[in-house]
């Protein structure tokens, strides 16, 4: 017999909430490229007339989204910009953005020695804020464990409650039944 019992992964969540938000003609943001998953997703979601940037400081996470892109025929409503997030503002003009996606921690199946930090992780939240247009929506997955990210992970969980609750509702998930430093899936949503 089958087992029917569901083990949903933060990924999972975000992209329930994501199908639930982005409508085609969008501009997304994926602000850290990594395998180009969350890329892919965006441009499927925002169809012919949208268009994703995605940032990532690591060749080798521009070089696999561009070809998972390829491979799906999306270049044409995509951009892969070798750039950290914290510098997005150069890129794309204040309140035109629907969604922007964040995955914190390292490259997957990469060097874990390169991983997202809360100095420029915070920036990155805060522009992309800005270039969020009124009802936009910002998802973060903070990976962390063993070594690296949780200094960031406390940087973030202390920094997102100072945000305006008159202009910003933010919601934290965290999985309070598993252990080993489970992903902790997070969406702001911005007021009008």
């Amino acid at each position: 017999m089958a087992d029917s019992r569901k083990h949903f992964s933060a990924l999972q969540i975000i992209q329930h909430i994501l199908k639930e938000h982005v409508q085609a003609g969008d501009i997304c943001i994926d602000a850290t490229a990594g395998r180009g998953r969350d890329t892919l997703f965006l441009a499927e979601l925002v169809g012919e007339m949208g268009h994703v940037t995605a940032f990532d400081i690591q060749q080798e996470a521009i070089d696999s989204t561009k070809l998972l892109l390829a491979q799906h025929h999306m270049t044409e409503r995509t951009k892969v910009i070798l750039d950290s997030h914290s510098n997005m503002k150069y890129y794309l003009q204040p309140e035109t953005v629907s969604c922007i996606v964040f995955n914190f921690g390292w490259l997957p199946a990469g060097n874990h020695h390169i991983f997202t930090k809360k100095e420029t992780s915070i920036l990155a939240i805060q522009q992309g804020l800005e270039l969020l247009k009124p009802d936009g929506i910002m998802t973060l997955i903070l990976y962390y464990g063993k070594e690296t990210g949780f200094a960031e992970r406390d940087a973030l969980l202390e920094f997102l409650p100072s945000l305006d609750s008159n202009l910003y509702t933010v919601v934290e998930m965290p999985f309070v039944n598993r252990q080993n430093c489970p992903p902790i899936p997070i969406v702001i949503f911005k007021g009008r």
